[in-house]
């Protein structure tokens, strides 16, 4: 029996080969403005029909820049979690259902042009992603800098020099690329020397109506008053749009990103959803260096993992510029919508810019948890059939009919407020060595209940809350509590120069609650030491270090403070620990 096995075993290793792809071969030279996206889907139909089970495949661009276009790129139809649902998508390279390929870019530059998702990675396991960065010829992010700020005339402003812009007819300041036009609403406000976040701007209020143009590329809105933009303060001005990624992960297994930048993307840097084991070692989302005239880089996260499992690891990474947090690890609360019976329930993704994807399977494992107190209700359960209800097909839809293995809780319906968490797809975490900063909003957010390390990162004014543990079935819907973290050997260096949401401490641990007077159990923790800060050194000129809510289990030890006067203490939490319904702490 053994012999016959290892016969078979042996005849199919004899098959699988080392298979190099060049895109040179196929007609794509690099430094040329030639078109790469109808080369690239040609190379990934070949590389599938080639393809013989065992194979590793390497995809290599020589050392150069290559561009890719809207007008040839590939057409999809994808649902990104925490994006705008716009369809369709124009990607330049579209891998799905693939095995065991690399795509080596040999530090290539890839170049997007118009309104694109530069790369999408579907349905596929053992795959690679090394040695290129992801820029836009002329991102949708408009960077201006302040000549004069008085208040008689207002902020005058001078256009970057890459930006295309016009002034419309009724005096409104728009811009405009390949097949877009915007008009920005909205500021992010740099340091010029710095590029750290002017202190206490957060979000600038941008009126954009009486623009005038009073030189070449010089602007003046005489209704802009804030005196906080000094001359000198270079501003980008945006949109809340965000439609896609730079890089797109779908249903994928054992993916690693090695030695990959996203210097701009309108969306978030990487959006993961519904795969497992992750590898970042390298990644960046961050500029082109010190002499980048760029300050920003995209339109929100760096990098976000939704309802993944397994392992993410994410490590000696670089981000910066970025209008929203470095990295966010979540899953999505269904909320109840229909009770059909005791073991059936209708469960609905509430929030517009997430819904459409799979949420969850047969054999998955789940809980419920009432909005109003984030309390935990009835026993864990387990999926026994689910499908969409609102469409017939997953993709697309809002709405799923599921099946439990166990009667439901007789007290979730649909009129009291109730969200189901899927467990299963929840993963590990480490994050480690990464550096962090000149970012808006939040650093580092966490949401699984399985055991996360966040170690030796240098989160460097991040300008709002440094780390967030969060939770939250009432607005985003994204879950849940964590249970095993262990916060050690960071530095964090002068955090909380503004305020966005959950921006309560250097490290806020809070979970949305709209009803915590009736709240009887705990949300966070749950066992002695489940969150654990220890052997950090805090950098800080304002007072708040630790905000906590509803955590059983908390510790902070071992850990050095010290007091700056870089800025003047603004926050209105006054306290270095500030603990709301915490039980089993301890500080020392």
């Amino acid at each position: 029996m053994s012999i016959v096995l290892w016969g078979f075993l042996f005849s199919v290793n004899v098959c699988a080969t080392d298979r190099v792809y060049d895109v040179s071969d196929f007609g794509l030279k690099a430094n040329s403005k030639k078109d790469a996206s109808p080369v690239l889907r040609k190379m990934l139909e070949k590389i599938r029909k080639d393809y013989q089970e065992g194979d590793k495949i390497v995809l290599q661009f020589p050392t150069g820049r290559y561009h890719f276009y809207e007008k040839n790129a590939t057409v999809r139809e994808y649902y990104i979690s925490n994006h705008d649902q716009t369809n369709p998508k124009k990607v330049g390279i579209a891998i799905e259902e693939m095995k065991n390929l690399t795509l080596d870019g040999q530090g290539s530059e890839f170049i997007f042009h118009g309104r694109m998702l530069p790369i999408s990675l579907l349905h596929s396991e053992g795959c690679v992603l090394k040695n290129f960065s992801i820029d836009f010829e002329n991102p949708h992010i408009s960077q201006v800098q302040v000549i004069e700020n008085t208040p008689e005339n207002g902020i005058t402003f001078e256009v970057a020099p890459w930006v295309n812009y016009r002034i419309s007819k009724d005096s409104v300041f728009e811009t405009l690329g390949e097949g877009w036009e915007l008009r920005p609403s909205s500021g992010i406000a740099f340091e010029a020397q710095t590029k750290h976040i002017v202190y206490n701007t957060s979000d600038v209020p941008y009126p954009n109506k009486g623009v005038v143009q009073i030189a070449p590329r010089r602007l003046n809105i005489k209704s802009w008053k804030n005196n906080r933009l000094i001359p000198g303060t270079v501003i980008a001005l945006r949109t809340y749009f965000r439609p896609a990624p730079g890089i797109f992960l779908s249903h994928d297994i054992n993916t690693q990103l090695l030695n990959v930048k996203v210097h701009y993307a309108e969306g978030m840097g990487l959006l993961a959803q519904m795969s497992e084991n992750i590898t970042l070692d390298g990644f960046g989302v961050c500029l082109k260096g010190n002499d980048d005239p760029r300050y920003f880089t995209t339109q929100a996260d760096a990098t976000h993992f939704s309802g993944c499992k397994g392992q993410i690891i994410s490590r000696n990474g670089l981000y910066e510029g970025m209008m929203d947090d470095a990295i966010n690890i979540h899953g999505t609360y269904l909320k109840v919508v229909k009770r059909v019976n005791d073991r059936t329930l209708i469960g609905r993704y509430m929030h517009d810019q997430t819904w459409g994807f799979e949420w969850g399977r047969p054999g998955d494992d789940v809980q419920f948890v009432r909005s109003s107190t984030m309390e935990l209700i009835g026993e864990q359960n387990r999926i026994t059939e689910i499908r969409p209800y609102d469409k017939e097909n997953i993709q697309g839809a809002r709405e799923f009919r599921i099946t439990f293995r166990d009667p439901v809780d007789a007290s979730i319906d649909a009129e009291s407020g109730f969200g189901i968490e899927n467990l299963t797809w929840t993963p590990e975490v480490l994050f480690a060595d990464n550096v962090i900063r000149n970012n808006r909003a939040r650093g580092a957010l966490f949401s699984t209940p399985k055991k996360t390390i966040v170690e030796n990162n240098l989160f460097d004014h991040t300008s709002g809350t440094a780390i967030l543990l969060c939770g939250d079935c009432n607005g985003w819907y994204e879950t849940g509590a964590c249970r095993n973290v262990i916060i050690r050997k960071n530095h964090f260096v002068n955090a909380l120069t503004n305020m966005f949401q959950f921006t309560n401490a250097v490290i806020s641990i809070y979970p949305e609650i709209p009803d915590l007077e009736s709240q009887q159990k705990y949300f966070h923790g749950g066992v002695e030491g489940g969150i654990v800060i220890e052997d950090n050194e805090f950098d800080t000129f304002d007072a708040p270090i630790l905000y906590a809510k509803s955590v059983d289990g908390l510790i902070f030890r071992n850990n050095t403070i010290r007091l700056n006067t870089e800025y003047k203490p603004f926050h209105w939490n006054k306290s270095r620990f500030l603990l709301e319904r915490v039980t089993n702490a301890h500080i020392e």
